[in-house]
């Protein structure tokens, strides 16, 4: 039973809009290339662990906060007499350990992710201690890419290797128990614990005027497109996509980068790169926002916003 879902971070979906439509510093291209492989990561553990976790309770993507200090946990899965933390590495390629630091096959030394899914389970523990829950945790490193190997990895280390998985699940699968509606309790309790603001959203600087403007691409993420009645078609890929469809997402990402400038017809036609005509923005904008202010000061609010105030 999933409790938390996991969702596209925020983070991602911005550095993924900004690097479509301006040229990012290399040091913050790696950063969001890094955040892409991370995520792919996280979403292939979730298909892989899905036939086992039928059991569980599952909270994906916590970010929490005990004695002033902000940790996450990627995958975390509930049972009645145990918790299991995983934390899931994309890594690709050859690595090896010497001692305790890890290295690429190039010798290049990385963080020891050891220590991340030490300090995590103790925070964690903390956690749960505030609010009164007793468990035991057991937390894994799962490797989740087939093409990932380790050399020189003791046995006695809590990591999951790609050729492990599924021995790894039955094994989970042994383990867990059906739950109760105090362990449903328990781990809705832990959810809410979630800090929905990641402080950790770290963006390039960036302006207006120096962002590629137009509809891009939903599967390329050119912008060399042109309009055929009611279809955006992309002179790269050739992927047709209906023209409201495409305005809107390019609207959201709009809202997404600047969301305290005013959503309006003029403003949304320049950002869509004047491939449709006015007319066809203010269609698309009166069917999906709601309309504010007369003459000058009209723009556009969401319609989810004047049902939440």
């Amino acid at each position: 039973m999933e409790i938390k879902k996991r969702t596209e971070p925020a983070e991602l979906v911005l550095h993924r809009i900004l690097a479509a439509r301006v040229k990012m510093p290399e040091r913050e291209m790696i950063y969001y290339l890094n955040l892409e492989k991370g995520y792919e990561g996280e979403i292939a553990f979730d298909q892989w662990f899905t036939p086992y976790s039928q059991r569980l309770l599952i909270l994906n993507d916590l970010l929490l906060e005990t004695n002033h200090t902000i940790f996450q946990i990627d995958s975390m899965a509930l049972s009645q007499n145990v918790l299991f933390n995983f934390e899931i590495k994309n890594y690709e390629g050859d690595y090896y350990l010497e001692s305790d630091r890890w290295y690429t096959a190039a010798n290049a030394e990385i963080k020891n992710p050891l220590l991340q899914l030490r300090k995590n389970e103790y925070l964690l523990r903390k956690l749960l201690q505030e609010l009164g829950i007793k468990t035991h945790i057991e937390s894994y490193l799962i490797f989740i890419n087939p093409e990932f190997h380790l050399y020189n990895a003791p046995q006695s280390l809590p990591i999951v290797f790609p050729a492990q998985l599924n021995r790894f699940g039955e094994k989970i699968q042994r383990k867990a128990a059906d739950v109760n509606k105090q362990q449903i309790e328990l781990a809705e309790r832990i959810a809410s614990q979630h800090i929905v603001d990641s402080p950790y959203s770290r963006l390039p600087k960036f302006h207006y005027d120096d962002l590629q403007k137009g509809i891009l691409c939903e599967n390329c993420r050119s912008d060399n497109n042109y309009l055929v009645e009611n279809m955006i078609v992309c002179k790269k890929c050739s992927l047709k996509e209906n023209s409201n469809e495409a305005i809107l997402r390019s609207i959201f990402e709009y809202r997404m980068l600047f969301p305290k400038k005013a959503i309006t017809t003029n403003a949304i036609h320049e950002w869509c790169g004047g491939i449709t005509s006015k007319k066809i923005i203010r269609k698309v904008l009166r069917k999906h926002f709601l309309l504010i202010g007369h003459a000058r000061k009209a723009q556009y609010i969401s319609r989810k916003n004047i049902v939440e105030n």
